[in-house]
């Protein structure tokens, strides 16, 4: 029998003033025009909680581009679901924030790529770090919890200290502290992102210092990086198993970066309700449970455990999203992640960064044209 998910993503854009050099969207985006429209996020909302979705997750891009977002959670409210905010925080004012809340928004989650503007600059492509602050104090005075997210990397691992001396000045109670997950333009600035061994270990006792000094204060957590690990993180709790992921178009997926698996049809809210979609789709159906496992995972003792790992990874590294995720040391393509974590512990320099805004290099720390 499925499981009935718990969580919705709904990626109510692609549209965003930022351009991480690590952002797992998809590199072609999504364009306004084939954005959903109100009635059609309206409906898809209302099937999540009859199929039994608690919490819906509204992000982006950036959700604050939307017009209807209160609407949208004004919905998610009366259908009794838990509503969580994912933003850069760019565009939020005191009267949107009372706007959000009024409208039943429960919590919001902040984005932060560094501890100083130049260190936005650098990874986001982006002189907002002033904005991002004053949209901190907004979220806390508005009555939410502040959640902050930065997403660590060679470029800022070294700084972990001062990033989080920010957020808790900042007032945050909660940060969590994501190693990047090579997808989208990550994946393509991989070369550029991930950090030696030394550097990651440095950073994690920073973290179980900070987090010991900060208890019952801020909540520390540390998303593990999964290239340094023996076994891969576990695919969101397996294939369609517990969430899923509305894009910006309609199109439903297993998980928030499955779009990227060329060769798989993934089906579209406007044509079918999501009970289908969940429990008939056959690319919702591909890779759920253990039955499609080959071999090391099918005869693997972690294969409930692991559920053979990322398919999304599998699918970026080697072509085939039914292979052992790479990531695990049993893997037949482990090469794939060694070879890159040797090139990261070597002398050898890092290549230039490439941001969406152009899609071409630029020096780190070049200041951006533009806004």
């Amino acid at each position: 029998m499925t499981n009935a998910p718990y969580g919705l993503l709904a990626e109510l854009t692609h549209q965003c003033p930022l351009h991480c050099l690590y952002c797992s969207n998809p590199l072609a985006l999504r364009p306004r025009d084939e954005e959903l429209g109100t009635e059609d996020w309206l409906r898809v909302i209302r099937e999540a909680a009859e199929l039994g979705v608690l919490q819906v997750h509204f992000s982006g891009g950036e959700p604050l581009v939307r017009g209807d977002l209160e609407e949208l959670i004004a919905e998610a409210d009366r259908c009794e679901l838990y509503t969580n905010l994912i933003t850069s925080g760019l565009g939020l004012t005191e009267n949107r924030a009372k706007a959000l809340v009024g409208a039943g928004l429960n919590s919001a989650q902040l984005s932060v790529q560094g501890d100083t503007p130049e260190s936005t600059d650098q990874i986001a492509d982006s002189k907002r770090f002033d904005k991002k602050r004053e949209a901190a104090g907004i979220i806390r005075d508005s009555g939410l919890p502040l959640n902050m997210n930065v997403v660590l990397h060679r470029l800022n691992l070294d700084r972990l200290d001062s990033i989080i001396d920010v957020c808790d000045a900042w007032g945050a109670e909660r940060l969590e502290l994501a190693n990047t997950q090579y997808y989208g333009w990550g994946l393509r600035n991989r070369e550029v992102l991930l950090p030696s061994r030394d550097q990651l270990a440095r950073a994690e006792a920073v973290y179980r210092r900070r987090k010991q000094e900060l208890a019952g204060r801020m909540e520390l957590l540390w998303i593990l990086p999964d290239y340094y690990e023996p076994y891969p993180k576990p695919c969101m709790g397996g294939w369609a198993h517990s969430s899923f992921t509305v894009a910006p178009d309609g199109t439903a997926y297993p998980c928030p970066v499955a779009a990227e698996i060329d060769g798989m049809t993934f089906p579209s809210v406007r044509t079918g309700p999501l009970e289908r979609i969940w429990a008939e789709s056959p690319a919702f159906q591909a890779f759920r449970g253990t039955d499609w496992m080959p071999d090391p995972c099918r005869s693997c003792s972690r294969k409930e455990i692991d559920f053979g790992g990322c398919r999304c990874q599998a699918f970026a590294l080697t072509g085939d999203a039914a292979r052992t995720d790479p990531v695990c040391v049993h893997s037949p393509d482990h090469h794939l992640v060694r070879d890159a974590v040797q090139r990261a512990n070597s002398d050898d320099p890092a290549p230039e960064p490439v941001f969406r805004r152009s899609a071409s290099p630029r020096p780190p720390g070049r200041a951006a044209s533009g806004p």
